[in-house]
């Protein structure tokens, strides 16, 4: 049987449950790792993908997102040009009563009001406003950061936008990026 869709596990509808003391058979994250690039050197420019609006993101579409976004970065400049971090981690653990379907299903199960469920994954939660991935880069790649965090953005289930952390505010009006 397959995963349900990310929509389904979109919602923050349920209180934060983060105790694995109750967790019997945790899954393993599907993250690969949280930092790419060169995270020891120091470079000009910071850009941040932002989510919008409150929600679950799903371990799936973390990982799917930086693997875009790393996939870009690589492609065009080599790892000692650039740090690509992921800002969240996949604390929540999202659970599902599973039921029968198909003919006759509800002869034979009937289902119980607010069930616990077993574990199928973990989800970071993010507030509106929040960092979801990091870019760091110097003043020649700002493009090819935008374009990366471009293409992470579809796979996050909230509407995004880039905004800069760390830009020099006269390279930023050079760059005819307003003042964002």
């Amino acid at each position: 049987m397959g995963k349900r869709p990310g929509r389904c596990y979109r919602e923050c509808d349920r209180p934060a449950f983060m105790r694995t003391r109750y967790i019997h058979r945790q899954p393993a994250s599907k993250i690969a790792s949280f930092d790419m690039g060169a995270p020891e050197l120091d470079f000009e420019v910071e850009m941040s993908l932002v989510g919008t609006e409150r929600c679950q993101i799903r371990n799936q579409a973390l990982e799917a997102a930086r693997v875009a976004a790393n996939r870009y970065l690589t492609k065009i400049l080599p790892r000692q040009k650039f740090h690509l971090r992921v800002r969240v981690k996949p604390y929540q653990w999202l659970r599902e009563n599973k039921m029968v379907t198909g003919a006759g299903a509800d002869r034979v199960q009937d289902g119980m009001r607010k069930a616990w469920g077993k574990v199928i994954g973990s989800a970071a939660r993010i507030r509106p406003g929040q960092a979801v991935i990091t870019v760091r880069v110097d003043r020649g790649q700002i493009d090819v950061a935008r374009v990366a965090l471009e293409k992470a953005a579809p796979k996050i289930p909230t509407p995004c936008r880039i905004v800069f952390d760390k830009i020099d505010p006269e390279l930023r009006r050079k760059l005819g990026y307003g003042a964002e």
